[in-house]
């Protein structure tokens, strides 16, 4: 499976359109540090390729992986910056008179359609409760904490042949045991830390920071793991001593697991 990040920003992108921070002007300026709303594409040889999340950046994130047109998605949860771009999707799948298919827990459906209940015109919403597929990929979700958000939808991929296995945990905070246990004996992990080092009480807040996903990593012991959902907290061009096996990821990065 190739494994592109479209995507990698908090739900406000970086730069932000108020702030003249030291990492907002450079992503002004030279763009390594400008950030899209977080979304993964998926691509499986014989597959049609799969969306990860759709946020209100889909139509720019499309026309940056050079995609005309896209089958298919599975969704986390059904906050804006992970669903904002469903709309313009519905409706470039109405001018194409193309179908498309999304994939959600049903409590996501349900808040998705409670959100924007005429996408269903043009969108096949499929349950992933009982788990789903993706060619020889077994896909499960669980239901994650998202502090003063909610909730959230964590996805593991498993392929028994090659008996690779990763996971996709973007919003996601102060993990209960059960939560963590799918989280066991991955190749690869994709988690949301959205700063360095948050200051602000835990009650205030919806993601882990690098600190704290440094600390669930330690524990739970991927082979090798990759940040995202990075809000302008994160510059890329510091050096923050992370171990060997853990990176920040950056706009456009391409993994093959």
């Amino acid at each position: 499976m190739n494994i592109t990040f479209m995507g990698t920003g908090d739900s406000m992108g970086t730069p932000r359109v108020y702030c003249d921070c030291v990492v907002c002007v450079e992503a002004r300026e030279t763009g390594v540090n400008r950030r899209l709303r977080s979304s993964l594409l998926l691509e499986e040889e014989g597959e049609a390729p799969l969306l990860l999340d759709c946020g209100p950046d889909w139509r720019e994130q499309m026309e940056v992986a050079g995609l005309r047109n896209v089958k298919q998605a599975l969704l986390t949860h059904a906050h804006f910056d992970h669903i904002g771009g469903l709309p313009e999707w519905a409706d470039a799948c109405r001018w194409t008179q193309a179908a498309a298919s999304i994939g959600a827990p049903r409590e996501v459906v349900r808040d998705v359609l409670s959100r924007f209940p005429w996408v269903d015109r043009q969108f096949r919403f499929e349950t992933s409760d009982e788990g789903a597929s993706y060619g020889d990929w077994r896909i499960m979700s669980w239901r994650v904490n998202h502090g003063k958000n909610g909730y959230s939808y964590a996805y593991r991929f498993d392929h028994a042949s090659r008996g690779v296995k990763w996971a996709y945990c973007s919003d996601a905070i102060d993990l209960t045991e059960e939560q963590k246990a799918p989280l066991a004996g991955l190749d690869l992990l994709v988690l949301g830390t959205s700063f360095v080092e948050e200051p602000y009480p835990m009650n205030t807040r919806s993601v882990y920071d690098m600190k704290e996903g440094l600390a669930l990593v330690k524990e739970i012991k991927p082979d090798s793991v990759v940040f995202t959902h990075l809000s302008h907290d994160v510059d890329l061009r510091c050096d923050y001593g992370l171990p060997a096996h853990v990176q920040i990821a950056k706009t456009g990065l391409k993994l093959t697991i």
